[in-house]
This record gives C-alpha cells, sequence and structure tokens, in this order.
C-alpha cells in the first residue's frame, strides 16, 4: 500500500499483489478509523470494489460518483491522500466525503444518499454533448435503494452508454445469486472475448439491411426471457440497463476483469450487481455493521458493545422516555429513516415493534406517511437529523403544516456537528420551521428541558418541532434545570444595557461571555429561549429597555430565529441597536464545534469581544431608561411564567 501515491501505480500491480493491497487497506482503515473515528463498516465492505474500479478506468477522466459519499476512503488512499488520514474529518485535514475542492479525482460532493445516478446520468450526458471519452460510474449503497429518487434517476437514462451504476448489495440482495448457472453466465458475460463477439454480432446486424433490426430484436427479447427466469432482473432491464451480476465484490481479480471488460464502449448503460460484506475482515462490525457504521474513535483492544447506546446523550435521553409514554399511549407511533440507533428509537423498536417504522433514505415519504396516520388519529414522532429532514420540506409544509396535522418532529443533530463537514450540518431547521406561522418549535439546552417539553409537546396537538444537539449536554448548562418557562432571564450582577439572547446549546459560550465581560466591568443581561418559534409573548417587551441587543444562534443566518426577532423588535418600535452573530451559508468545512463556533464568531471569547465593543459605545442610539438588573430579571421571569401557565 505504501507503494501507492496515484490509480496509476494500482495498474502496474500484478493480479497476485491485488488481493494483498485489499488486505493491507482493510488493515490501515480499522487502525486509522479507530484512532479518528469516522465511517467504518461501509468502506471495509468496498475495499475490493474500489481497486478493482481505479484498476480498470481512470480518474479524473473517468468519473466516479458515491452515493452517500462515506465510502470513499479506499477512493482516498488511492488517490494520494494516505498522509491526510492522519487529521481525517478533523479541522484543515481531509474529508470524510468526496470533495472536489480537495482532490480532481473527487468528482462530486456527496453526503445525502441516493444522489449519485441522477448526479451521474448529469454527467454522463455532459460528456456526451461535449463529445469527451471515459465513463462516468455512480457507486449505490442498497440502502439508496430505499429512497425514491434513485428510481426518478433510473428512469431517465435514455441511451447513455458511458453510464455505468454499481449495486454495492450488502443486505437486501435484490436479485438473488441461484447457483453455478447463473456464477457461469456472470463469468461468460464479462469475458472480453464475449464481449467483442457480441459487439461484432450486434455491429454486423445493424448493418443489415432489412431482416438485420427484426433479428437482433428477437435475440434481445429470447436473452430477456432467460434472464427473467435466472435473474429476476426485469427492473433494471426494463429501465433501459445491461444487467450483469451478481458479482462477488471480494473478488478483486473477478472484479477488476469484469470491468476491464466494459471500459470499452458499451452498447447501453450498464448496471453491474456486486455483493459485498458490511464490515468485511472486522468481526464486530460484521456482526453489527450498522452500529459500527459511523464511530468516535475507540479502542481496539477494549471494545464495548456498541448495540449499547450511550447513556448520555440527547437522543438517548428522547428516546428513552419516548418508549415510557409509548406504554401509556398506544397511539404512539415513531418514525425514522434509516437511523434507528442515532436517533436513540431503538428503545422504541424494542418495546413497540409493530409501532416502530424505520422507512429508509425517505425522508419525503417518513414525514408524508406520518401526515397518514396523524389524519386518522394516530400520534406520530418523526426523528430525523436536521441535515437529512431537509429533504421532507415541501411534505412538512403541505402535508402536514397545511392541514394542521398532529406530527411532532424530534430533529436530532440540530445545529453545529463536528467531523462530517457542510453536508451533515444542522443549521436550517430553525429557519425552515419559522417560516412556518404557527408551528411551535422548542429547542431545549440541556436534558431537563428535553424531558419535560418532549412531554408537553406529546400533550400538544398540531405541526411542532423538538430540535436538539448532537452528544451530550453541556456540564455546564445542566445546573440551570427547567423552569418550563418559554424563555429565561440570567441577569448581571451590576445594572445592564446589553442583553445577549440565544438559544439551545449556544447559551453554554453565550453564558461564559456574560460572566468574562463582567469580570471587565460590562454587564449584559442573558436571555436564553426554549420556545424559539413563535417568539414567546413578552420577549420583546423584556428587551426593549436595552441600548444594545447581541442574538447568537447555531443556525443559519438568513432567515434564522435572530432575524425575526429583530424584526419583531423594530414593528414594536425597539430603537435597540441589534446585532446578529450567527453560521454564513459557506464556510462549514470539517471540524470540531468549538472550532466552528470560534469561525463563525460564536465562541465565548469572540462573543466577549463583541459585547465589549458595544460598551465601548460603538453604534451608540442615545439614553436608554433607567432599570436595576433585578427588574429586568423579575419582569422577564413574570411574562414567561404567565406564557407558560396559558399552555
Amino acid at each position: 500500500m505504501n507503494t501507492i501515491d496515484s490509480p496509476r501505480d494500482v495498474k502496474r500491480l500484478s493480479p497476485g499483489q491485488l488481493p494483498v493491497l485489499c488486505d493491507e487497506i482493510r488493515a490501515f482503515l480499522i487502525e486509522s478509523v479507530s484512532k479518528t473515528g469516522g465511517h467504518l463498516s461501509s468502506n471495509l465492505g468496498t475495499v475490493e470494489l474500489t481497486v478493482a474500479l481505479h484498476r480498470a478506468f481512470a480518474t479524473p477522466r473517468d468519473k466516479f460518483i458515491w452515493d452517500v459519499g462515506h465510502q470513499c476512503y479506499t477512493h482516498k488512499l488511492l488517490t494520494g491522500r494516505r498522509e491526510g488520514f492522519a487529521c481525517l474529518r478533523r479541522e484543515d485535514g481531509i474529508s470524510g466525503f468526496p470533495c472536489p475542492e480537495e482532490s480532481p479525482h473527487d468528482a462530486f460532493l456527496a453526503g445525502h444518499g441516493n444522489t449519485a445516478i441522477s448526479a451521474a446520468i448529469g454527467m454522463a450526458q455532459a460528456k456526451k454533448l461535449r463529445g469527451e471519452p471515459g465513463k462516468v460510474i455512480a457507486i449505490v449503497g442498497d440502502g439508496a435503494f430505499t429512497g425514491g429518487m434513485v428510481y426518478e434517476g433510473m428512469n431517465n437514462i435514455r441511451c447513455l452508454s458511458n453510464l455505468i451504476v454499481v449495486l454495492n448489495d450488502n443486505k437486501m440482495s435484490i436479485s438473488k445469486n441461484v447457483g453455478s448457472v447463473a456464477q457461469y453466465l456472470t463469468q461468460l458475460r464479462t469475458n472480453p472475448r464475449y464481449f467483442k463477439a457480441k459487439r461484432d454480432v450486434e455491429s454486423l446486424l445493424d448493418s443489415t439491411p432489412l431482416v438485420g433490426g427484426a433479428i437482433k430484436t428477437s435475440i434481445q427479447t429470447a436473452k430477456a426471457i432467460v434472464r427473467r427466469a435466472l435473474y429476476h432482473s426485469t427492473m433494471f432491464e426494463e429501465m433501459g440497463f445491461q444487467y450483469v451480476g451478481p458479482v462477488d465484490g471480494h473478488d478483486v481479480c473477478e472484479l477488476a476483469t469484469l470491468f476491464d471488460a466494459y471500459r470499452q464502449e458499451q452498447s447501453a448503460p450498464l448496471f453491474v450487481h456486486v455483493l459485498t460484506v458490511k464490515g468485511k475482515g472486522f468481526t464486530p462490525a460484521e456482526k453489527n455493521p450498522g452500529e459500527y457504521h459511523g464511530v468516535s474513535a475507540f479502542d481496539l483492544h477494549h471494545l464495548t458493545d456498541p448495540d449499547i447506546a450511550p447513556d448520555s446523550s440527547f437522543s438517548t435521553v428522547f428516546g428513552r422516555q419516548l418508549a415510557e409514554r409509548g406504554e401509556t399511549d398506544k397511539r404512539l407511533c415513531a418514525i425514522t429513516a434509516a437511523m434507528k440507533y442515532g436517533t436513540g428509537l431503538q428503545y422504541f423498536y424494542k418495546r413497540h415493534r409493530e409501532r416502530f417504522f424505520d422507512v429508509g433514505m425517505a425522508e419525503q415519504h417518513a414525514v408524508t406517511f406520518a401526515a397518514g396516520l396523524a389524519a386518522e388519529g394516530m400520534h406520530p414522532v418523526v426523528s430525523i437529523y436536521s441535515t437529512f429532514l431537509q429533504r421532507g420540506y415541501d411534505q412538512i409544509i403541505h402535508d402536514v403544516n397545511l392541514q394542521r396535522l398532529n406530527v411532532l418532529f424530534a430533529v436530532d443533530r440540530a445545529g453545529l456537528v463536528p467531523g462530517d463537514g457542510e453536508t451533515h450540518q444542522g443549521i436550517y431547521d430553525a429557519a425552515f420551521f419559522s417560516e412556518l406561522n404557527g408551528f411551535r418549535v422548542v429547542s431545549p439546552c440541556n436534558y431537563a428541558e428535553l424531558s419535560h417539553w418532549l412531554d408537553v409537546l406529546l400533550r400538544e396537538t398540531g405541526p411542532r418541532a423538538l430540535r436538539y444537539p448532537r452528544g451530550g449536554e453541556d456540564e455546564a448548562l445542566a445546573p440551570l434545570g427547567c423552569s418550563g418557562r418559554p424563555f429565561d432571564c440570567f441577569p448581571a450582577r451590576g445594572a445592564a444595557d446589553i442583553a445577549l439572547v440565544t438559544y439551545g446549546a449556544e447559551t453554554a459560550p453565550v453564558l461564559e461571555a456574560a460572566r468574562a465581560a463582567e469580570r471587565q466591568g460590562v454587564f449584559a443581561d442573558v436571555y436564553k429561549l426554549t420556545v424559539i418559534h413563535p417568539l414567546p409573548d413578552g420577549l420583546c417587551g423584556a428587551l426593549r429597555g436595552y441600548r444594545r441587543i447581541l442574538f447568537a444562534e447555531e443556525g443559519i443566518q438568513g432567515g434564522g430565529i435572530g432575524e425575526h426577532l429583530a424584526a419583531a423588535l423594530l414593528g414594536q418600535g425597539c430603537t435597540a441597536a441589534f446585532r446578529h452573530i450567527a453560521v454564513p451559508s459557506l464556510g462549514l468545512s470539517h471540524a470540531e464545534v468549538g472550532q466552528l463556533r470560534a469561525r463563525f464568531g460564536l465562541d465565548a471569547a469572540s462573543l466577549t469581544a463583541a459585547v465589549l465593543q458595544c460598551a465601548d459605545g460603538a453604534d451608540s442610539d442615545g439614553p436608554v431608561p433607567e432599570k436595576t438588573a433585578p427588574e429586568i430579571g423579575d419582569r422577564a421571569e413574570k411574562q414567561s411564567g404567565e406564557q407558560g401557565d396559558s399552555q
């Protein structure tokens, strides 16, 4: 492996060296990911497939499009990025997903599932239009076939003879291997001499006047009948593909021979069905591939049972409590989209299996399915990561919100998340939910608030959302407990004309910044929102007397909660200088959450500087009415308490 610095080096190896290379890559991945964390099972399952692809094709002329993208580690190793794995998914290190800005060998950014076929069709068509050589190969896991976009793409392949779709089938076995006859035919169809003879016959028939076309059609019809009997592969062929497989996805020499046979011009888009074992070569991952799908750094010599979720995480607290509520509410249903363990719903699944639904990579279906359940009187809870819930926004608007259906969205991984970069950040949900009138959104900052508001929202009706961050609660926020109010004020120990406003996990650096400014003689009151939409009654009234207001949120700036608050204050005649500190739409590369906060001015040090800058008189608007900090806190508590009682 240490001799491979580019795909050209793979082509120089003898066939006998290819299995050795695969073994070395697999050992490297296990050792490396155990130190950095990352996606393990999926990458262990695609080692031979990736080596064979690079053996036959030549990137970047040929384009590899990975779906979802997290199985690209072997591809990165073979394209000159071996040294970068020491900083995989870390700031200024290599991404855990394909990244065109990182390497010309990465053709397309891919972080969400079932996108590869559509993107590959577009790239293959562009090559055709420009008369460029080379193939476009989409490598798609079987999980992606639970999402509708795969079929939308396959329905539009046309006659793209430069397109190859590789199904990495490690679970659902769309077409089962039916024994030695199918295996023999697969070997026959991938033999270069057969492939050349097939093309020669087709060319001869195409050039034969009158009867050539009819004979060719008859042969193709007869072949289709045989293939249907042997392979049950009509779906792919009826969509226009030439189907090949199933093929052993861990026989690197057989795979290399197959892809080499189809390196030249094809007569139709090619569909290659490859059977692999997820987690191949690492026994714990083979036994529990889902649990070793994405891992934090771990000790190879002291492995814990991955089936046991961490005791301390927002996902676990949510999942356990929802399972408990399922005992008393027999109409309660839990829905997720291929993330049972990640969302903590394994607890609900084990206790209420008949009311648990994992719909696969089909977020749009998940939302409308929940709408259908709600329309018939059930109480569905849709638990999906923030970044993936974006894909169901149209359904949220039309199928849930317009009908005011009783659907609760449990939005996991809300806010900034580490490691996975721009494709997995949970920064948009607060903004897109807040565009829907009356859509109640709650953003707890600790476990106590999560538990309280989950109970509240389960008792309520209509469209609503509970959003919470990845991982465990901040130890600085746990002592805050839960007041049960829509917002809380934490007054400074002196008279303050500056207000810091925030919600969720960002509360920790905001409180720290207020304390740091106070040590330098500058006082700022902190307002922590729990209900972020609609804005709580009494909030604008509590803020109107301040000279300057700073709003900080781990969400997108445009359309964020800060913009809604600014508009509301302006509408009530507030003249305070307002500063909105949030996440821009660009610059979300992979890094730890603390590093991302620092980049966007959301860390305690940056917020402290912003408070001190306000105190120096920047953007002064003139005098404000005199008030003491306790009066501010008392008024906020009274107003928010009244709102809480009304619920």
